[in-house]
């Protein structure tokens, strides 16, 4: 199956969005188009194809809501004065828990 010839059709993609949605697992998911076909070699795509949609689909979510808190803390900003910073850059062990250090202080003072 080349990747020129495989596609997720529009009820394939809401589908897969609903899904997700509920938290329904990407292998389920995909498990349950097989039978409308009755083979995974009759599908028009592969399990790769909708974790790949899933990712596109949550980044652009993210993105916009990146844009909206970024709003929302100017605006608390210019309100307070305040800045907290958060950073999760810093890996600390082997298990790759992410250290949190929370740097501000608060409009009290």
């Amino acid at each position: 199956m080349l990747k020129q010839h495989r596609e997720l059709s529009m009820f394939v993609c809401r589908t897969i969005e609903n899904n997700d949605e509920v938290e329904i697992k990407l292998s389920k998911t995909y498990q349950s188009f097989v039978p409308t076909t009755d083979s995974h070699r009759k599908l028009s795509f592969i399990k790769k194809d909708v974790r790949n949609y899933i990712t596109r689909n949550v980044r652009n979510v993210s993105e916009q809501d990146d844009a909206k808190e970024f709003a929302r803390s100017r605006a608390a900003y210019e309100y307070f004065g305040d800045v907290v910073s958060f950073d999760t850059t810093y890996n600390t062990n082997k298990y790759n828990l992410v250290f949190c250090s929370f740097v501000g202080v608060n409009h009290h003072g």
